[in-house]
C-alpha cells in the first residue's frame, strides 16, 4: 500500500468517525474529534459484550448428565446453523479487535500517567470490560475442563500425576483436550485440591464448575488489581500504566475470565507474596509464594528471587542462603508433606519438570529439537524423539545455569526485575510456549519500569497475534458445520480489522511505527535506553528506600 492511498483512506476514516460522533444515536459511543475517556470505556464495554454474545455460538459447551445449557432454545440457532456459527465467530473476532483498539486508545486518552484520575480509570476499565465476560462460554482454551477432569480423578482416588484423564469414566464428555488423555497433570497440589472440591460441590456439572473455576480466576484478578499498583508505586513505575499493560490487554482479559485459567490465581498469589516480602512479612510472604507454586509450579522460578526482598541488603551471600534455606525447608514441608498426606506423593514435582511434553512442540527450542532429531534420524542416528529430548534437556540445563548465575551475582539488581529476566529465560528455553506465558512476565517488568517505543509495539503485536490465532483455532463448531469455512471467515475479518488498526486508523497507526527507539523509565532513573541487567553501581540491591515508602 503506497503512502498516498493510505493517507486518503485514513482521512476518510477520520471524517466518518467525526460524522458519527456528531449524531445523537452514535455520539455516546464514538465521541467528538478526540472524544473523552468515557467513550473509550464504552467502546471496550461494547467489545466485551460482542465477545460474550459470540462465545454463546462458538465457545465450548458440554452436553453431559446434569447440564442444562446445550439444548436451550435460544442457543440452538447460534450453535447448530451455519449462519449462526459464522455470525458468532465474526462477533468474537470483531469484539477482540475492538477491545484491542479500546485498550490502545485508552493509553492515548490518559492526559498523564501521574494524573490522580488515571489509576481509578484503569480500575474502572478492568471492572467494566471484564464484567460481561463472566457470562461467556469458555473461549480461547478449554483447559478449564481439564481442571475439572483432574479434580474428578482425585475424587475417584486416582493420582493425577500418574493417571491421565482417560481413567475417568466418560472423560471425553467432560471436555478435556485429548492431549491430556494419558498425560500427568502439570498443576500443583493446592490447585488439584481446589479442583477436587469443585468436582464434589458441583457433581461435575459443567456450567456450575466453570463458574466456580472462573471465580477462582477472578479472585486472582482482584489480587492483581490491588497489588500491581502498590508494587509499581513502590519501585518507581506508574501504577496506572502497569495496570493498563498487565490487566487490560485483550489476552489477559480473555485468558483470565472467559477461559478461567489458573494463571490468574498463580500470578495474584505470587505478586501478593512479593508485596509482603517488601513489607518484611517473611512468613506470610513465603506462604503466599509457596501457594503460587502449589497452583502452578512455574512460580518456583520467581520464588528464590522474591524471598530476597525481605532482606535490607542482598550483598551478603550468607543472608541470601539463609533465606533460601528457610523458604526451601518450608516449601518441602508443605508441598512434599502435603502431597504425601493427600496421596499424590511428589508427583507434582516430577510432572512439573516435564510439563508440556504432550503438547505440540511449537516454540523455537521445540522446532529446533524436532529439526535436529529428524536430521539425525535421516543420517542413520537414533530415533528423532530421543534426539529431540536431548535438545530439550540441554535447553533446560542452559536456563538452569542462567538462573544460578543471576541468583549468585555479587551485585544483584532489583530482585523482581531479575526474576523477570530469569522467568523469561525459562520460557524461551521451553520446547512449548503457550500464548498466556507472556502474562507471567508482564507484571514483573511493568512494576519496575515503564516501557515505550519498539519494545512496547512488539509486545502489543505479540499479544494481538497470539490472541487471534489461538482464539480462532479454538472455536467450538458442531460437526455438520464446515469448521474450516468458519475459521477462514473469522481469520479474514480479523486480518482486515487488524490491518485497519495498524495501517489506516488515524488514531492508532502512530503506535505501530518501527522508528521509535525502545526505552524504559523509572522514577529514580528517568528515561533510559534498554541495556543489560540492572545493578547498583557499588553494591547489591538495597531495600532501604523501598521500606521507607511502604511502612
Amino acid at each position: 500500500m503506497t503512502p498516498l492511498p493510505l493517507n486518503r483512506v485514513s482521512r476518510a476514516a477520520d471524517t466518518a468517525r467525526e460524522a458519527l460522533g456528531s449524531f445523537r444515536g452514535t455520539s455516546w459511543l464514538i465521541g467528538g474529534p478526540e472524544g473523552e475517556i468515557s467513550h473509550t470505556l464504552r467502546q471496550g464495554l461494547l467489545a466485551a459484550v460482542l465477545i460474550m454474545v459470540g462465545s454463546w455460538g462458538v465457545g465450548w459447551l458440554l452436553m453431559v448428565p446434569g447440564s442444562w445449557m446445550p439444548l436451550h432454545n435460544s442457543l440452538l440457532p447460534l450453535r447448530t446453523t451455519t449462519a449462526g456459527v459464522i455470525t458468532c465467530a465474526v462477533l468474537l473476532v470483531v469484539g477482540a479487535l475492538l477491545l484491542l483498539r479500546s485498550w490502545l486508545r485508552l493509553s492515548q486518552r490518559i492526559p498523564s500517567w501521574d494524573d490522580a484520575a488515571a489509576l481509578p480509570t484503569m480500575r474502572k476499565a478492568v471492572i467494566l470490560w471484564g464484567a460481561p465476560m463472566i457470562a461467556c462460554f469458555p473461549i480461547f482454551s478449554r483447559d478449564v475442563f481439564s481442571y475439572l477432569a483432574q479434580g474428578g480423578l482425585l475424587s475417584a482416588g486416582l493420582n493425577p500425576y500418574e493417571a491421565g484423564v482417560s481413567e475417568l469414566p466418560g472423560w471425553f464428555g467432560v471436555g478435556a483436550d485429548e492431549l491430556w488423555a494419558e498425560s500427568p497433570s502439570p498443576y500443583g497440589p493446592l490447585f488439584l485440591l481446589l479442583a477436587q472440591g469443585i468436582w464434589l460441590i458441583t457433581g461435575g456439572v459443567p456450567e456450575l464448575s466453570v463458574l466456580l473455576f472462573r471465580l477462582l480466576a477472578i479472585f486472582g484478578v482482584a489480587l492483581m488489581l490491588l497489588i500491581i499498583p502498590k508494587l509499581a508505586q513502590t519501585f518507581g513505575s506508574h501504577p496506572a500504566w502497569a495496570l493498563w499493560l498487565c490487566l487490560l490487554n485483550p489476552l489477559s482479559l480473555m485468558v483470565f475470565i472467559p477461559a478461567a485459567h489458573n494463571d490468574a490465581l498463580m500470578i495474584g498469589l505470587m505478586l501478593t507474596g512479593i508485596w509482603y516480602a517488601l513489607r518484611g512479612k517473611r512468613l506470610v510472604a513465603a506462604l503466599l509464594l509457596i501457594a503460587a507454586v502449589a497452583v502452578k509450579p512455574i512460580a518456583m522460578v520467581v520464588l528464590p528471587f522474591a524471598v530476597l526482598l525481605t532482606l535490607n541488603k542482598t550483598s551478603s551471600y550468607a543472608h541470601r542462603f539463609r533465606e533460601w534455606a528457610f523458604v526451601g525447608a518450608l516449601a518441602a514441608l508443605l508441598l512434599f508433606g502435603g502431597g504425601w498426606l493427600i496421596g499424590i506423593g511428589i508427583g507434582w514435582f516430577t510432572a512439573a519438570l516435564g510439563a508440556g511434553a504432550a503438547v505440540l512442540q511449537g516454540a523455537p527450542v521445540g522446532l529446533l529439537g524436532l529439526g535436529v532429531g529428524w536430521s539425525v534420524e535421516l543420517l542413520g542416528g537414533p530415533d528423532h524423539d530421543v534426539v529431540a529430548g536431548w535438545v530439550y534437556a540441554a535447553a533446560r540445563l542452559v536456563s538452569a545455569v542462567v538462573l544460578a548465575g543471576l541468583l549468585l551475582q555479587p551485585r544483584l539488581g532489583n530482585p523482581v526485575l531479575w526474576a523477570a529476566y530469569g522467568l523469561t529465560t525459562v520460557v524461551l528455553a521451553s520446547s512449548v510456549i503457550q500464548p498466556w506465558y507472556v502474562l507471567w512476565l508482564l507484571p514483573l517488568f511493568a512494576v519496575v519500569h515503564v516501557y515505550r517505543g519498539r519494545v512496547l509495539m512488539l509486545v502489543t503485536l505479540l499479544i494481538t497475534v497470539m490472541t487471534l490465532l489461538s482464539m480462532v483455532g479454538q472455536l467450538s463448531v458442531v460437526q455438520w458445520v464446515d469448521s474450516l469455512l468458519v475459521q477462514g471467515i473469522a481469520l479474514a475479518v480479523a486480518a482486515g480489522y487488524l490491518l485497519y488498526i495498524i495501517f489506516i486508523d488515524p488514531n492508532t497507526t502512530s503506535l505501530f511505527q518501527l522508528n521509535q527507539p525502545s526505552a524504559r523509565w523509572n522514577a529514580a532513573e528517568g528515561w533510559q535506553g534498554l541495556r543489560g541487567l540492572t545493578t547498583t553501581p557499588e553494591a547489591s540491591w538495597s531495600a532501604a528506600d523501598v521500606y521507607r515508602r511502604t511502612r
